[in-house]
């Protein structure tokens, strides 16, 4: 098919589509559409309307979908680690404490940008195999030999997803460790940030955060370089804030404060932020997000497997703070199935209230697409199916999860599977196929992956320490990767 023909760069060419369903569900003005459809061009959207108005005037332009599906604005995963893309499974009896020292701290030290690159590509298929076409990644490591989270851009841009890349350095835990040095971590966040710019300059969908792992995580001196930075370079912020109730607790101690009044006196919030969870806000915080246009990514599968607590997402989102939807990384949710967390955030909220209206479905579409966007700075670009945004959107076809839409956003947020993905479209790439990753052949990056997650358990102590049981058989060794060609390899940018 035209549409999947393979760029140079390895990516499907941006081809003229009509892409049609039996509802259109934009987030936008246009509101839900029977029998609707999306035209396409050259990475954006050309029109949105009814499918027989606009194929009147497009005779000759191939079209996607049999108009029984559902089409919707691609999925914003406004919070995940990529750093734990190799490392699902472990720890889930563990609180949020016990489980970044026990599993997630080990496993930084030896994290390389090798593990980054693949891993991100690993992953990459499941988010796109669930709707995904924005991810913000926090990548989170301690290895003193190497750029880790570099690794990520490679990834991302290899595998064609809008994401938006952002290094979670900490340095306060093991402060006389050779890898906790202001300058050597502030090096790397120029180096991710430079490997965007040039990435972004090669056409590629992907921006820069200054990540900010958590704050009792980093020094006072790192803290205060990592504000200098941000104001100096114009940067947006990507952290957590009130996660869980230790945290608060550390933070009185240490400061006097709870880390989002900390973060405030920082001046953390002169910049655009985006903070994971939010799950331990009072008035007051809620009252200096919402003053300071900051954003909160509501991650409730991983909340609910650490035991974190429940989100206040009506309470902020009434308060005016904009709530985007993440699955947090894959050590901590066990995957990055983003249909999961879209349905869990309107669970969770229900039956903590005990008010089944108190989120509704076309509000937690929202939350996925719009919202997430807008958290990210992004909402002029992506998140509802509007002409002149970027073509980022996702059909739901052939599955009987999605065959029976008497309420097409209800059965869409509580009853979609990603076996009803059927195309995802990046950036006017059609990046899923007949649902089937066309970018990452899922069983080659699986073997890949396999002898990297075995040497992480290995190398990181956590096989020694029976917490990991992938040992593999005597004889299962890495195969020796291939060159595949970097994105610094192409010659010229998109034009």
């Amino acid at each position: 098919m035209a549409d999947t023909v393979p760029r140079p760069d390895g990516l499907p060419e941006r081809a003229e589509t009509l892409v049609r369903a039996a509802w259109v569900l934009t987030v936008g003005p246009e509101g839900d559409i029977a029998d609707g459809a999306v035209h396409i061009r050259g990475g954006e959207i050309v029109a949105v309307g009814g499918y027989e108005e606009l194929r009147a005037g497009l005779a000759d332009v191939p079209v996607v979908g049999d108009g029984t599906g559902l089409l919707i604005p691609g999925l914003v995963n406004a919070h995940t680690h990529l750093s734990e893309a190799l490392t699902t499974g472990m720890g889930s009896e563990l609180t949020l404490f016990e489980w970044g020292e026990r599993i997630v701290g080990p496993l930084g030290t030896v994290l390389t940008e090798e593990d980054a690159r693949e891993g991100t590509l690993l992953r990459a298929v499941e988010l796109l195999l669930t709707g995904v076409t924005t991810v913000n990644d926090m990548f989170v490591h301690s290895n003193r030999d190497e750029f880790a989270s570099l690794g990520v851009v490679d990834g991302l841009v290899r595998a064609g997803l809008r994401g938006v890349v952002s290094f979670g350095a900490e340095d306060a835990y093991d402060p006389g460790a050779p890898w906790a040095d202001v300058k050597r971590i502030m090096d790397e966040q120029d180096d991710l940030a430079a490997a965007v710019a040039l990435a972004a300059a090669h056409g590629a969908p992907v921006g820069f955060r200054y990540g900010v792992g958590t704050l009792l995580g980093q020094s006072d001196e790192l803290l205060e370089a990592g504000v200098d930075a941000c104001r100096a370079r114009n940067w947006a912020v990507h952290t957590h804030l009130a996660e869980v109730r230790e945290e608060l607790v550390a933070a009185s101690a240490r400061w006097g404060r709870r880390t989002i009044p900390h973060a405030l006196r920082l001046g953390m919030f002169e910049r655009p932020l985006i903070a994971g969870h939010g799950v331990w806000v009072t008035e007051a915080d809620v009252e200096i997000l919402a003053g300071n246009g900051a954003a909160i990514a509501h991650n409730p599968v991983a909340n609910m497997i650490l035991g974190s607590g429940v989100c206040p997402v009506p309470r902020l989102r009434a308060a005016g703070v904009t709530v985007g939807i993440g699955t947090d990384g894959a050590a901590s949710n066990d995957s990055q199935d983003m249909l999961q967390a879209v349905k869990m955030a309107a669970l969770l909220a229900k039956v903590h209230a005990v008010d089944p209206a108190v989120l509704d479905a076309p509000t937690v579409l929202r939350m996925a697409t719009l919202d997430g966007a807008r958290a990210l700075g992004q909402g002029d670009l992506v998140g509802s199916l509007e002409p002149g945004k970027r073509a980022d959107l996702v059909l739901l076809q052939d599955s009987v999860c999605v065959s029976m839409l008497h309420d097409p956003c209800g059965q869409l947020v509580y009853g979609a599977s990603p076996r009803a993905v059927r195309d995802v479209w990046v950036d006017g790439r059609r990046l899923v196929v007949d649902h089937t990753c066309a970018v990452v052949d899922e069983r080659d990056q699986i073997e890949r992956a396999r002898p990297l997650a075995r040497r992480l358990a290995l190398a990181s102590g956590l096989a020694a320490a029976g917490i990991s049981r992938l040992a593999g058989p005597p004889d299962w060794a890495p195969r020796t990767p291939d060159r595949r060609r970097s994105w610094e390899d192409q010659a010229e940018p998109d034009e």
